[in-house]
């Protein structure tokens, strides 16, 4: 721990001596001539998630790439094509010198860790998500500071553990939630925690996941299937399952199964991406789009404590993946403001929606009901495939995406809803969150900036390890979704997860770790496999 201080210290006093831009190019160390050392990064998880995690830190020149980790070896070489390919669209310049093919590579987070443990600062977790929680705690049992893709966990038990060692090592942590970047999002929290809705009891979020395979068909599949199929070359599939039970490798699904696929991405039946649909490794569409959609309003109404999950509808149901389709009910404890002192905030039922209308691509099967947002249909046409609604008794806030970036307000005596940046009223709530995106509310509207979308939170993460950057009142740190507001924020959405696999109205206990339901504590710690447990 005192090499981790020391270097920390060192990083916080240095990091901005030289002036360089934190949107740079990105370069060799031996090239950028700036005299002062990088945040070194050990990689989990190479592509998908785990490239767009990666590569905007090494871009940013605030940090480099020691070490790269994943089960699948095809992973760097595709990485080093990314690339290639992106210089020559001119989306990198061509003075890009990083190389992931002469970073060391393992295939089994431990040996790397062991390897290499004195030579990083910290890690970055992109992996499927019943590996998150094993990699991390590692790591910040290591005095490594932690960026992991939401879902934070998997597991209650693991959240409970994650954040117990997350405080008493003192370290940096991010779920990797970029839509917590957008400015759009952050003055819609800030117009929400004002208050201007009245008493906000009522919330409803929906998504078009899941998009890969999931439901009774994916079981079937797997248990028509008990011997499996050849690995994959290149694959370590005994690091790739990692904690989970062992099971054999299954490789494609073949043209005529029936399983859900509504977006046709479920060519592979584990690897890659088509993992999330199984309970053993991911959490569903409630744990990959909630740690989005149900961002803003969980801040905006400062959400803490869940008292009660239902699964209300739900199709089907199986014991090996998630539902195609359900909602989820999630009942929020009344609670003290902290944004307002004094101020006491009334219990909020959320009610969460997800399946995919196989019939109609691009739509939501699932909406809240027409006759709660007739003012939406008035103003939009039509209820949006993808959003959130909060409901007050002085008025109404709808988002239109996953991320915030789209959000607007109508008060009871508004015909229509206005942009939360036009809205009157808004516009007389004062600014109390920092902007931390590329793009900039003096644009006038609040919308995604694609080409900047996301990077902010990287850049934040990264300047947190430095010392620098904005403390925010919300989570008294520097990183906007680290532990004070990931850990409830997670809690709620696993005690959904379990509310769709355990029928009936499940109590939950945050402070006794326990619901009021035996079958549904079964689900509270993960299963870990003999030699992977932490």
């Amino acid at each position: 721990m005192s090499f981790q201080m020391n270097r920390r210290g060192f990083l916080g006093t240095t990091a901005f001596a030289a002036g360089f831009s934190i949107l740079g190019a990105g370069c060799c160390s031996s090239a950028c001539g700036l005299g002062q050392q990088k945040i070194r990064l050990a990689v989990c998880g190479v592509m998908g998630k785990g490239f767009s995690d990666w590569m905007p830190m090494v871009k940013s020149g605030l940090a480099e790439v020691v070490a790269f980790c994943d089960p699948d070896r095809t992973t760097v070489a595709q990485a080093a094509g990314n690339i290639k390919g992106q210089k020559e669209k001119g989306r990198l310049p061509a003075t890009f010198c990083f190389d992931p093919t002469k970073v060391p590579f393992f295939t089994d987070y431990r040996e790397m860790f062991d390897k290499m443990g004195a030579q990083f600062d910290a890690v970055t977790v992109s992996t499927p998500d019943h590996m998150h929680a094993a990699i991390a705690i590692r790591a910040m049992k290591m005095g490594k500071h932690v960026y992991v893709q939401k879902p934070l966990v998997r597991t209650l038990w693991e959240l409970d553990y994650f954040n117990r060692t997350a405080r008493e090592m003192g370290v940096v942590t991010q779920m990797g939630n970029q839509g917590s970047s957008l400015d759009s999002m952050r003055r819609c929290t800030e117009v929400v925690q004002s208050g201007i809705l009245g008493d906000v009891t009522e919330v409803h979020v929906w998504t078009n996941r899941a998009v890969w395979p999931q439901g009774k068909g994916v079981a079937d599949y797997v248990k028509a299937h008990p011997k499996g199929d050849a690995v994959r070359k290149g694959l370590n599939w005994d690091a790739w399952l990692a904690t989970a039970k062992a099971r054999p490798f299954l490789d494609q699904y073949p043209a005529d199964a029936k399983v859900y696929d509504p977006w046709k991405l479920g060519k592979n039946v584990y690897h890659t991406f088509t993992w999330r649909g199984f309970f053993d490794f991911g959490c569903g569409a409630f744990g990959d789009m909630a740690c989005h959609t149900m961002n803003m309003p969980f801040r905006g109404l400062e959400l803490a404590d869940v008292s009660d999950a239902e699964c209300v509808r739900i199709e089907e149901k199986n014991d090996t993946a998630y539902p195609s389709k359900s909602i989820v009910k999630l009942t929020y404890r009344a609670r003290d403001s902290k944004v307002r002192p004094g101020v006491k905030l009334p219990a909020v039922t959320l009610y969460w929606y997800d399946g995919y209308d196989m019939d109609k691509p691009g739509k939501s099967a699932l909406k809240p009901p027409a006759e709660k947002m007739e003012k939406v249909i008035k103003t939009f046409g039509a209820i949006p495939d993808t959003g959130c609604y909060i409901i007050g008794s002085k008025g109404a806030v709808l988002m239109q995406d996953d991320y915030g970036g789209t959000c607007a307000l109508a008060l009871n005596d508004d015909a229509k809803f206005v942009d939360v940046f036009h809205h009157e009223a808004a516009k007389a709530v004062a600014r109390r969150i920092p902007f931390r995106s590329e793009a900039s509310a003096a644009l006038g509207k609040s919308s995604v900036q694609m080409s900047g979308f996301g990077t902010g939170q990287y850049i934040e993460f990264l300047d947190a390890i430095n010392g620098t950057g904005s403390v925010y009142d919300q989570t008294h740190s520097r990183c906007f979704s680290d532990v004070e507001y990931s850990i409830p924020q997670m809690e709620g959405i696993l005690v959904g997860c379990i509310a769709q696999r355990v029928p009936g109205k499940l109590g939950w206990c945050s402070k006794k770790q326990r619901f009021d339901n035996e079958a549904a504590n079964a689900l509270v710690k993960p299963y870990l496999r003999a030699g992977f447990a932490y």
